[in-house]
């Protein structure tokens, strides 16, 4: 019975085993074919969400040509490249859109694939939303359908985003005393006469700025600081804008406008009526700095708007150059003449007049027989070079004041143009600032001031040549004023430096040459020396010689200056 019963266990345990193993083969083909369902279920799905990839990892980059190439062809048929990069810049523009980021990319919901995307933007901060990407077709035959919702993470179908911006109250400018000279809604000030000169004015955004200011997410109807401190304090003075970001009428995001800043300026109330009044109703530009600070203590007229030929007052500039490449020495003496000859052309002294002998002299008296040949000799590249380094074509650093120009040294042209450059003609074209400016280098010893009209700001220099060649050049301005051309900037008691510019307009040796209107009248002085407190340049477009027209305006608005500090 044993055996029987060993033999029967026996061969269930064969059979189960045949069983076993003849279903084997079943079970195996249905893993497989499970798992096959899941390949093939999944390659679709698997195609469509690195469609949907591709097209939001395109968007973060910038490259609409390649999301324009994703869509499908009847929304390339509705839709050109152009207009679709156009929809998508405006509808950066109108968030204040900086950068975007995608993140999770989900699974197809019936017609759209959900994307997390993260936006930060100027005016709303970050903003976190989800993209739906409408796609036509399927597997690997989809692409994105276009349509307006793409456009802006968090928008639905038929939605338009808008923003309805808003800037809140605008700062008050301060002279440096404190008092107001713009404020309110109606930008009044209690010192009229003083504002009218240098406050500026409020006016729509001007076109060519319209993009910049939309970035910056004010009101396409804002008004904006056109010129003056208005101007130069345009972002303190308007705060932050604010507003309401909209799809359709619901809101993605809102923020409270921020108050613009108050801001106190480096304007001196009575220096600038000196210069106003120095000015004597004519046009012109009157610009005054402490050299100390870089601080502008005046901008009159034209100051530092109007680009006009800096006649002789270019001599600073090319003395210095020359100085510093040891061409020449005070004491070197040139031959008295009245004219120098360059390339064949015959370059007259202003009236005809003969000069020449020692250069502090030939300075003195601003003698165009002596400086165009030292312009010549120091040659353009090292003209130019020390042009820029007193502050010629480059940023002014002040919104709305022109930049100083001289051309490049490989197209300034032969020895007559570079002359011609080297006492203030040609195409060389500068400032009253820029002059006042290149005077308050020579003051502090070859460095450059900085300017600026932000009161508290501290000096910022930039060098530009040695104490020793500035000392130089400092004894020839101060024979200028005493015995050459800027006679009418002495003050009693105090010693200025200064140089007088008489810049040909046309040709002044023909008939009517003489006349005033042939000249503008420069002039840039500085005083004490050697402990300067206050540097001033003066131009007069087409008002005949600098000695005789600016440098007694400058004398007052020194005399003035020195007297308020």
């Amino acid at each position: 019975m044993e055996v029987g019963r060993r033999a029967y266990a026996g061969r269930r345990k064969r059979r189960r085993t045949r069983l076993l193993t003849r279903a084997l083969p079943l079970g195996v083909i249905a893993v497989l074919a499970f798992a096959g369902g899941l390949v093939v279920g999944g390659a679709p799905s698997r195609a469509e969400h690195q469609l949907v990839t591709n097209y939001v990892r395109a968007w973060a980059r910038g490259d609409y040509h390649r999301m324009y190439s994703l869509l499908d062809p009847d929304s390339r048929s509705r839709v050109g490249v152009g207009e679709f990069v156009a929809a998508y810049r405006d509808a950066a523009d109108t968030a204040t859109m900086v950068s975007l980021a995608p993140g999770r990319v989900g699974s197809r919901q019936g017609d759209f694939i959900p994307v997390a995307m993260r936006v930060t933007t100027r005016s709303f901060g970050v903003l976190s939303e989800t993209l739906e990407v409408p796609l036509a077709g399927s597997g690997s035959g989809a692409h994105v359908r276009f349509e307006r919702s793409l456009l802006f993470p968090g928008l639905r179908a038929g939605e338009r985003l808008v923003r309805r911006a808003a800037l809140g109250p605008r700062g008050t400018i301060r002279a440096s005393d404190g008092t107001p000279l713009a404020q309110g809604p109606e930008r009044t000030s209690p010192i009229p006469d003083v504002a009218a000169q240098i406050a500026g004015m409020l006016g729509p955004i001007p076109p060519a700025q319209a993009a910049a200011y939309a970035a910056e997410g004010y009101p396409r109807n804002a008004k904006v600081g056109i010129d003056g401190l208005e101007r130069v304090f345009q972002t303190q003075l308007a705060g932050t804008p604010g507003g309401t970001l909209l799809a359709g009428r619901r809101v993605l995001a809102h923020v409270a406008p921020r108050a613009g800043q108050d801001v106190t300026s480096t304007i001196i109330p009575r220096i600038e009526r000196a210069a106003v009044t120095a000015m004597a109703g004519r046009y012109a530009g009157i610009a005054v700095m402490d050299p100390r600070t870089g601080a502008l203590l005046a901008l009159s007229g034209v100051a530092f708007s109007a680009l006009q030929p800096p006649g002789s007052t270019m001599k600073i500039v090319t003395v210095t150059g020359a100085l510093e490449a040891g061409i020449v020495k005070l004491t070197d003496t040139f031959p008295i003449a009245t004219e120098a000859t360059l390339d064949g052309y015959r370059l007259s002294n202003a009236g005809g007049e003969a000069c020449g002998g020692t250069l502090l002299n030939a300075f003195a008296v601003s003698c165009n027989s002596v400086f165009a040949p030292l312009g010549a000799r120091l040659g353009a590249s090292r003209l130019v070079a020390i042009a820029e380094r007193f502050g010629f074509n480059q940023p002014t650093m002040i919104p709305g004041a022109a930049e100083s120009q001289i051309p490049p040294a490989s197209s300034i042209g032969d020895d007559l143009a570079v002359g011609s450059s080297a006492i203030g003609q040609g195409k060389v074209l500068a400032s009253a600032l820029q002059m006042t400016d290149i005077a308050a280098t020579i003051a502090m010893g070859g460095r450059r001031p900085i300017p600026t009209l932000l009161a508290g700001q501290p000096p910022r220099f930039v060098y530009v040549t040695s104490p020793q060649v500035a000392g130089l050049v400092e004894r020839m301005m101060i024979a200028v004023v005493q015995s050459g051309t800027g006679t009418a900037a002495q003050i009693p008691g105090v010693q200025v430096a200064g140089k007088t510019g008489t810049a040909e307009l046309g040709n002044t040796t023909g008939p009517g040459g003489s006349s005033p209107q042939n000249t503008d009248a420069w002039f840039v002085g500085y005083a004490p020396v050697g402990a300067p407190r206050v540097v001033a340049g003066a131009l007069f477009p087409a008002a005949g010689a600098g000695g005789a027209t600016a440098a007694p305006a400058v004398h007052d608005v020194l005399v003035a200056a020195l007297g308020a500090q």
